[in-house]
Parts: structure tokens; C-alpha cells; sequence
């Protein structure tokens, strides 16, 4: 399959630079892939999608301030995405005038209160960077980076929090699971009470995102690995509700990802696991760890918009991405969310 098969035209003031003031006042669409139909909502009639013993799935990972402006000790200013912690204080990063830093390089951040070391060049031409401080190396973090936005996004985040999900906990993403942006707390409260269960798994988001698909065919391309994480309490919830006939919804592609690892390497079925997977799903996949997705829409060409053609199909996903530009969707991190069904649902025959 070729790439190009996955494009569409976008109106570049259709992608959303801010956050809504309010996280579930974004819009939702519904899309029923078997009877090739869509409706137009609002976020928080998602409630009307889910039902007793189904699972919605999110992913607990925090997004690390990851993004350093410093300083090389001979002068010059430079800039550091940190990607991958390989040990304590030495991390995978990208380094904006990388050129100038070869191993050796001192960089100062913070007038002094971060130091690093060029220690290696990687071969997609990122810098592998020790860090020298004294306190706890996440505060510090926290006080001198800036949320690794994409590149897309011109605009300047005044809060951070709300390029992080309300329910994130593990510390290690370089961008955001997107998807789960539009819950509140008094949302996932309701849906609690409808009897629905809520469960997580972590998958630390990595350079991966950043990375555009360079070749001319899907099958030329290679993933980027990724970490994830999956409890056995979570593990055993997933496969009550699948024994009880109801539904797996994936909150964002993150999630899917994870839940169809693990379901591979099961059979279908799910069990306690952590690793690293470089999982590519586009059109033909046989799907076996979710029956429904929630996600945003995403950039042309890219392995997310082959991801969700996998679960809809590639016509009906670009019909639909049509729909949404012709209705004014918002785009990407900031941007409106779609709610996917794998299969029919009496749910969504209202």
C-alpha cells in the first residue's frame, strides 16, 4: 500500500493551537463503520456509547516538561527534546544545533542549575546527553522545561497541565496521549456510575511521534519501540468483560496499541505484561484486543490515520475526515475527538 493513499487536504487553520477552556467541551464523532454512517455531538455524549460491564481503558502516562533551552559553556544557545531515559542521569535526546555538539560538549541550563555532557551521537542523529544537579532531577525538570508541544502547535501553552491528562501518573512521555484530554473529572465520575469500569495501562509516548512516515509504501516502514506496562488487576478486568460479552473501548491510539500487543502474544486473551512494542496496524490487521476506540483526528499520512483505517476502513475514514473539515472539526493534539466502533453494537443504532 502506498502512503500517499492516506492523504487528504487540510485547512491549516483547522488545527486546534490551544486547548478549549473547558476539556470535555470539545465536539465527538460517531462513527458506525458497518453501516458507513456518522453523527455529530458533543463530548460528553459519549455516555450514550457505553454501557454496564464495558471498559474504557486509558493511558496513565505523564508527559515529562521535556523540553530544555540552554546553553553550550563555550557559548551558543541550544535547545533539548529529552526522548529515552537509558540510565539514571543519561538520556536519548534531540538537540536543536546538534551539529555544534559533539561527545565532550558541556551544555548549562538554567543558569547553571542543570549541567549535561554530550556522551554519544545516535544514529538518527539525536545526542545522548548525562545530567549533572543536585536535588531531585523531576523537580528540577519540572521548574526550568516546557511541554514538548508538536511541531504543528505555533502557539505557546500558558498551563501546562493541560497538555496532561487529569488521571496521569507515570512519569516518561515525550508527547501527550491526546484522546484522554477530554475527560474531567466529573465526566469519568459519571461513567463510573453508569456501571462502566475504568481501568488503565501505561505506554510511554516516544520519538515515534515525531517521526513522519519518509517512505513510499506502509510496508517499508518501521515503528519505533516503545514502553508499556500492564497490570494483572487490569489484565484480569479485560477479560471478565470480554467473557461477559461487552465491549473494550481504547482511549487513543496509545492504548490500542498496548491492548493489541498483549492481546497478541495471548491469543485474544490478556495477562500481566511489560515491554516494548513496535507495533504497526494499518489496513488488514486483524484487530483482537479492542471493540471500540476513542481518538483524535490526525495528521495526513501518518500511522495514526493507517491505524484508525484498520478499524473503519480507508474510504470511510477519509469520507469521514472530509465530513470533519467540512464541518470545522478541530485538528490533532488540541483538536475534537471520534469515537470508532469495530463491529455493530445495538448501542449505536440509536
Amino acid at each position: 500500500m502506498n502512503v500517499e493513499d492516506f492523504n487528504f487536504t487540510l485547512p491549516e487553520e483547522l488545527i486546534a493551537q490551544t486547548p478549549l477552556k473547558k476539556r470535555d467541551a470539545s465536539r465527538l464523532m460517531v462513527l458506525d463503520p458497518e453501516v458507513k454512517k456518522y453523527k455529530h455531538e458533543q463530548f460528553p455524549a459519549i455516555l450514550n456509547y457505553l454501557k454496564e460491564g464495558d471498559c474504557l481503558v486509558l493511558n496513565d502516562t505523564r508527559v515529562l516538561p521535556a523540553r530544555l533551552f540552554g546553553e553550550k559553556e563555550t557559548g551558543g544557545q541550544v535547545e533539548v527534546l529529552l526522548l529515552n531515559q537509558e540510565q539514571q542521569d543519561e538520556w536519548e535526546t534531540l538537540v536543536k544545533t546538534a551539529k555544534r555538539v559533539k561527545p565532550g560538549t558541556r551544555l548549562s541550563f538554567g543558569n547553571g542549575k542543570l549541567k549535561a555532557e554530550c556522551t554519544g551521537v545516535l544514529e538518527h542523529g539525536g545526542r545522548m546527553l548525562r545530567f549533572e544537579y543536585e536535588g531531585v532531577f523531576l523537580e528540577i525538570l519540572d521548574e526550568l522545561g516546557e511541554m514538548p508541544l508538536p511541531p504543528y502547535i505555533k502557539e505557546k501553552l500558558s498551563d501546562k497541565d493541560r497538555y496532561q491528562t487529569i488521571y496521569a501518573k507515570h512519569d516518561g512521555s515525550a508527547a501527550a496521549p491526546t484522546a484522554g484530554l477530554h475527560f474531567t473529572e466529573d465526566l469519568l465520575n459519571r461513567i463510573k456510575r453508569m456501571g462502566v469500569h475504568i481501568t488503565t495501562i501505561t505506554l510511554h509516548v516516544g520519538l515515534g511521534t515525531f517521526r513522519p512516515v519518509a517512505s513510499e509504501t506502509i510496508e517499508e516502514h518501521h515503528m519505533h519501540a516503545e514502553f508499556y506496562q500492564m497490570s494483572e488487576g487490569t489484565a484480569h478486568l479485560l477479560n471478565e468483560t470480554r467473557e461477559n460479552g461487552n465491549n473494550i473501548i481504547a482511549v487513543g491510539t496509545t492504548s490500542a496499541r498496548t491492548l493489541e500487543t498483549v492481546a497478541q502474544k495471548g491469543g485474544g486473551s490478556y495477562k500481566k505484561d511489560s515491554g516494548w512494542t513496535d507495533i504497526f496496524i494499518y489496513p488488514g490487521y486483524t484487530f483482537q484486543g479492542i471493540d471500540a476506540l476513542l481518538t483524535n483526528f490526525h495528521l495526513p499520512k501518518s500511522t495514526l490515520v493507517m491505524l484508525v483505517s484498520a478499524l473503519a476502513g480507508r474510504d470511510f475514514i477519509l469520507s469521514s475526515y472530509d465530513e470533519a473539515v467540512k464541518e470545522r472539526y478541530r485538528f490533532f493534539s488540541f483538536g475534537d475527538a471520534m469515537l470508532i466502533m469495530k463491529g455493530s453494537h445495538k448501542t449505536w443504532r440509536q
